[in-house]
């Protein structure tokens, strides 16, 4: 079980490459990135079981079948998640079946996406001057509600990170300051973190609805919420580089990435 982090491919760790290199099967994700699963084995023979909202290609029960029927088969099996497996991933739930079958397996973590996006948006999730902790909530249950702790959440000194909240956007701005969170509180949506296609909306808790409307905005789009946000404007180097004018990327200095590709 592999983590292939928020989408940069120069992001994934130098284990994660190596058996993306070796697998035979790779059952992926619907957030992995074109640019990752480029890295893997020519050879490999892909199952894509990705899910989106209230839409899935494979019940999870298939899915978790599937890991089980070809290890059996003797093939070398990756299942490739975006981001890390056990971040609002399954990938508990996954193994669970693996253990019960009585196959080996091997969890290798990734870069969640609050921590790409955090960097690569300039938003840091802690900060002494802003917040002392930092909350990963998923942004709809597995009923489909968003009935969460809300005065905890409310509470001040803390930075909020939603994973699929883009759906409930209105409800958990509303909750929020209902709850005692300042409706000045800075919100940021990052659609498509870490890519070329990177995209950030920043503005307040009453008034990320409104300033929004009418754009195109599409999962991935993980939701920050808290005053490190306000750290956006002077921090966000990404917006501000990219990678061909990066003085380690002038030409001279190709990635790893680039190398693994020619062995």
């Amino acid at each position: 079980m592999v983590g292939a982090g928020p989408g940069d491919p120069e992001l994934l760790t130098l284990k994660a490459l190596a058996r993306l290199r070796e697998a035979e099967v790779l059952i992926h994700d619907r957030l992995v990135s074109d640019e990752v699963l480029a890295l893997a084995a020519p050879g490999a023979r892909r199952l894509y079981v990705g899910k989106a909202r209230s839409r899935h290609s494979v019940p999870q029960e298939g899915i978790n079948q599937a890991l089980v029927d070809w290890a059996r088969a003797g093939y070398r099996v990756v299942r490739l998640k975006g981001g890390d497996p056990f971040v609002f991933g399954r990938g508990g739930e996954e193994l669970e079946r693996l253990a019960e079958a009585g196959i080996d397996f091997e969890v290798i973590p990734g870069i969640t996406a609050a921590i790409g996006v955090s960097a690569y948006t300039g938003i840091p999730l802690t900060h002494r001057d802003h917040a002392q902790s930092v909350r990963f909530i998923t942004g709809h249950l597995s009923n489909g509600s968003i009935d969460l702790d809300w005065p905890t959440l409310a509470a001040p000194g803390q930075t909020l990170v939603f994973y699929m909240g883009l759906g409930s956007l209105e409800v958990i701005a509303r909750q929020l300051i209902e709850h005692g969170m300042g409706p000045d509180t800075p919100i940021a949506l990052v659609e498509q973190g870490t890519t070329a296609r990177q995209r950030v909306h920043v503005d307040t808790l009453a008034g990320i609805a409104a300033s929004i409307t009418g754009l195109d905005i599409a999962p991935p789009t993980l939701i920050v919420v808290g005053g490190v946000v306000s750290l956006y404007r002077s921090l966000s180097w990404f917006e501000r580089a990219s990678a061909a004018s990066l003085g380690w990327r002038n030409g001279k200095h190709p990635s790893p990435l680039d190398r693994a590709g020619e062995a």
